[in-house]
Formats: structure tokens, sequence, C-alpha cells
């Protein structure tokens, strides 16, 4: 599973900056995402930025220069139209039927940051090839992939409970009915799977109901009251129980000490929203490895270590903590 984030967005476009045709004058983004990449590279070169509409329109949406609104098409010589991916190509080539219709006297390049092995014949200039499967941060929880996915709840599609209102009582009940949704995703969930009990399913699927919360199944602790699930403590384990026996490709998890278990054990893809980080097999070889030669070196010198946790316990737990980060 490929996954690019915001921060990386932002520095694979200035990275690709180099490799651009010479002297563009105008940006054109492709709507949506197209537009974040035309706002870097409008900030970055300080170029004058647009979309297709703007295009036929006659009006910029950014500049880096100063313009009064409406421009004179004419002006430019060489305009660069950019998108952030391009898989299929369908998007691109729309964009190119259409922008040859406008009989532009501007030589036209076509660009995406990330494109698909095969793909890059869609355009003339791209910043990375980037296989499929992949998800963005911008668009992970609008994104087709998410049919196929295992989704956390409350910190996810809901803010956490406060430890006031995580009463299992009516404080509980008051929180997870009226709770504002920070995120509504713009297609079907295939799984959600929380650590609410199951005393709480009616609340919780007319609360995923009343905001418009499309799911094929929402998965639901089966212990009898907080109490006992917090005596437990399986909750990543309970989450990648359920992964793994399903055929789910991907699962988005708010909490990182859970991502990081189930990916252990289920050595699946899982997004960490806490760290914003994809986990997979390769952050598995690597916590393993460490793990392996962190035991070596206590193993080794022993004392060392003792006398380390005695003059900074704080310092010690840090450092050791790291190496399964």
């Amino acid at each position: 599973m490929n996954y690019r984030s915001f921060d990386h967005l932002s520095g694979d476009t200035q990275e690709w900056i180099v490799d651009l045709p010479d002297d563009l004058d105008l940006i054109v983004g492709i709507p949506r995402s197209g537009m974040l990449v035309s706002n870097l590279l409008s900030l970055h070169l300080n170029l004058p930025m647009t979309d297709i509409d703007g295009l036929r329109e006659g009006r910029l949406l950014q500049t880096g220069e100063r313009y009064d609104g409406e421009f004179d098409l004419s002006k430019f010589s060489k305009i660069l139209v950019v998108d952030d991916t391009v898989y299929t190509g369908s998007e691109m080539t729309d964009a190119q039927s259409v922008i040859d219709g406008f009989d532009l006297s501007a030589d036209v390049h076509y660009g995406a940051v990330y494109v698909d092995e095969g793909a890059e014949r869609f355009v003339d200039t791209y910043a990375q090839t980037l296989a499929f499967p992949r998800v963005f941060e911008w668009n992970m929880m609008h994104h087709a992939f998410l049919r196929n996915s295992c989704v956390d709840l409350d910190g996810i599609l809901c803010r956490d409970p406060t430890p006031e209102e995580n009463d299992d009582g009516p404080e509980y009940r008051e929180f997870i009915s009226t709770v504002d949704p920070i995120c509504v995703p713009s297609v079907k969930i295939g799984k959600i799977v929380t650590c609410r009990l199951e005393k709480y399913r009616s609340e919780t699927a007319a609360w995923l109901d009343e905001h418009g919360i499309e799911y094929d199944e929402l998965v639901m602790m089966q212990y009898p009251d907080k109490a006992t699930r917090v005596a437990a403590g399986n909750h990543g384990e309970y989450k990648a129980g359920v992964y793994q026996c399903s055929d789910a490709k991907l699962f988005i998890e708010s909490s990182h000490s859970q991502a990081r278990t189930i990916a252990m054990h289920t050595n699946k893809p899982v997004y960490s929203k806490e760290q914003n980080r994809m986990l997979q097999q390769g952050y598995l070889s690597r916590v393993a490895r460490n793990g392996r030669m962190s035991i070596e070196a206590v193993k080794s010198d022993p004392l060392r270590y003792v006398e380390q946790l005695r003059s900074d316990p704080v310092d010690f737990v840090k450092r050791a903590s790291s190496v399964f980060l």
C-alpha cells in the first residue's frame, strides 16, 4: 500500500520543479486535487494560477504578480496543466480534450506529481511513479478503496469522548448520540470496527444514519460493560482479529499503539492517524530487526543498561520505546 501525506506532496512537488519546462508563465490545476499541486507550484514559482474553467473564462484564481482579475490569454506563452495523480489517464485525457477546444496559441504541457506504472504516456512530465494500490491523506476518506477497508469510529469519524463523557452510562449515551462528526466519507465503508460495546449499537447505528455515513458492517465489542473491556485490555488484538478474518486491504485506525498491534498481528497495511503513517511490511520488519538487536545488546552487557535505567529512568524508557515506534 503506497501512501502519501500532505508533507510528501509538498516535498515531492518542490523536488519536481527542477524537471519542469523552462519559462512557464501560468499554472492550471485540474479540480479538485490538482488544485493542491497548482497552488504549491504557483507559490514556489511565483506564477499566476487558475483552473480549467478560469482558463476558459479568462480569470485568475491566484497570482504571483498582481493582476486585475481578468487576463489576456495571448500574453501567456507556456502553460502547465497539473493534477496530483494519474492512474487510468481518463481525467488527464479529458482535460487535454477540453483545453484543445480553447484553441490556445500558448504551448501547453501536462503533468502530475504521481503516475501509475504505465500511465507515464498521459503526461509530459511527472515527479514519481507510484504503483497502485495507493492512498493519499487528502482523499483517503473519499476514495473507492474505503469500500474494502476497516475503519475505526472514535477518533476517525468523530472525536474521542472526554473522561467525563466516558462513564458507561447516561453521559456516554449522550455523547454517542449527539457528538458532531469530524469526517463524513463520501463512499460506503466496508467495515466500521469500534471498541464501543455491543449494548450501544442502537445509538451508534442511529448516529451513523443521521449523518449519512454508509457502511456494510458495524463490528462492536461483546463485553458487558466498560470495566470488563478495560480489564481485558485487548483493543488492538480484537481489531486485528476482525481485520485478519476479512478481505479488507486497509485498516484506518486513530490510535498509533493500536495501529501497531493490528499491523503486527495481521501483516496487513494499517494507517495510523495519530502519527499520519502507513504501517506495513517494511515497518514490521524494521521493528522486528530493531527489537532483536536491542535484546542482543542487553544480553551482551546487562549491567550497563541497569545503570542507565537507574541514572535516568525517564530517558531510558524514551529511548527503549523509540525502538518500537
